[in-house]
């Protein structure tokens, strides 16, 4: 498994009227972890692009636990919990307060695909290599499955004070 933090100050800008952050930024705080996530390996977005690869998310979950607020000072946490697959690759998210309460909990499914022709590709080899090293042959033994979806439970109770 690979894990890797980072932080994040929530601006105002984020902010909605209830003073919370507004629910589409946190893709944007889920890009900007796995984009320092990739560079910490080695791997870069603008490398992949101009060898003709893409990665696009093919899939996105959230489930808000408590609200992050303006000027919190909040820990993104990626957590590669499964090899790659084919063309994909799931990245799990937990965001933290300086408290380290758990505020919010995602993932993202990313498809590998060829810039010129819009179809899924495999995982580019160098990728996968750099990630190898951090899964055992248990992890790599079973298809990847993103985790499920959160039931549909009323909001919780942290969003109603």
């Amino acid at each position: 498994m690979y894990s890797s933090d980072t932080q994040i100050r929530v601006r105002y800008a984020e902010t909605d009227q209830m003073g919370y952050v507004y629910h589409g930024n946190y893709a944007a705080y889920f890009e900007v972890c796995r984009t320092e996530a990739f560079r910490h390996l080695g791997i870069s977005y603008k490398a992949l692009e101009a060898d003709g690869v893409g990665m696009p998310v093919g899939e996105i979950r959230t489930r808000f636990r408590r609200p992050a607020r303006y000027d919190d000072l909040l820990t993104v946490r990626l957590l590669l919990k499964q090899p790659t697959e084919g063309s994909r690759i799931l990245f799990e998210y937990e965001i933290y307060n300086e408290a380290q309460e758990l505020l919010t909990e995602g993932h993202t499914l990313m498809v590998f695909v060829s810039m010129a022709t819009g179809r899924p590709v495999p995982v580019p080899k160098d990728i996968a290599a750099k990630l190898a090293p951090y899964f055992t042959d248990e992890e790599t033994a079973g298809p990847l499955t993103p985790p499920k979806a959160p039931s549909d439970a009323p909001a919780p109770a942290a969003f109603l004070k």
